[in-house]
């Protein structure tokens, strides 16, 4: 891969966008990329993946303006459906995704954050979707996920007047969980990724199939989903573990994802 990284630390996958000095600017070929590495993540090893990018002005700063410049309808479908594709692929890992915000996630960079599970932000983090100024939609899901995660409203008014929000206005929205100083974000990054990979794996992943496909469904469907999740935790070798090592008032023993 020519334009993303990834390395293996413990229980926890990094992948960081490492186009720095396009800013981490997205085309087909980092989607290629991303998607190569994405794909190639080894869900037995990995119980908590983290996404970044290279430098410290920019986690993506957007799409590639200038490939995108002279695409056809045809062309700007494709690309749109690539970015999408890859995304979701994201989104529908199965264990959580943290977005570790360094600078600028304008466009498909905002995008990018959202398909993740959990956004850390710097304080020198900016957020947006620039798009309708220059004569295009959000193509990457930032119409959809963007109103989910701020709500409607907020989400127009981004989207429709093109406004960027800074890390503060961020957290107070909810589009992030916290911000931090620009040299502590992938630190406390990594503390939160190893809490979760300290966790049972197979009840976290769990969870997060319980929280993304119930909020697609109506209250009764969801409810009904719950149980089918938590009896498949039932009689792992992880929770019998983690019960047992409870009622004898002891610490349990490491998870074994079994």
């Amino acid at each position: 891969m020519s334009y993303v990284k990834y390395e293996q630390k413990d229980f926890v996958g990094v992948v960081t966008i490492d186009r720095e000095k396009s800013l981490n600017a997205l085309n087909d070929a980092v989607l290629a990329d991303l998607e190569t590495a994405i794909d190639g993540i080894d869900a037995d090893k990995t119980r908590c993946v983290i996404i970044t990018g290279a430098g410290q002005k920019a986690f993506v700063a957007g799409a590639d303006i200038g490939a995108m410049s002279t695409m056809t309808p045809d062309e700007g479908r494709a690309f749109s459906a690539h970015g999408n594709a890859v995304f979701r692929r994201i989104e529908k890992l199965p264990m959580p995704v943290i977005a570790a915000v360094n600078g600028f996630a304008l466009g498909g960079g905002c995008e990018l954050s959202l398909s993740c599970d959990i956004r850390l932000a710097s304080e020198n983090a900016v957020f947006g979707q620039p798009e309708a100024g220059l004569g295009i939609t959000p193509g990457f899901g930032g119409t959809q996920r963007l109103a989910r995660t701020v709500g409607v409203g907020k989400a127009k008014e981004m989207i429709y007047a093109t406004r960027n929000i800074k890390a503060a206005e961020a957290l107070r929205v909810g589009l992030v969980n916290a911000v931090y100083p620009a040299d502590q974000l992938m630190e406390e990054a990594m503390k939160l990724a190893q809490r979760i990979a300290g966790n049972a794996p197979i009840a976290v992943r769990q969870c997060k199939k319980a929280i993304n496909l119930g909020l697609q469904m109506d209250i009764d469907s969801a409810t009904a989903l719950e149980p089918e999740l938590f009896a498949a935790c039932c009689g792992t070798q992880d929770q019998k573990n983690a019960m047992t090592a409870f009622c004898e008032k002891r610490k349990h023993d490491p998870f074994v994802n079994k």
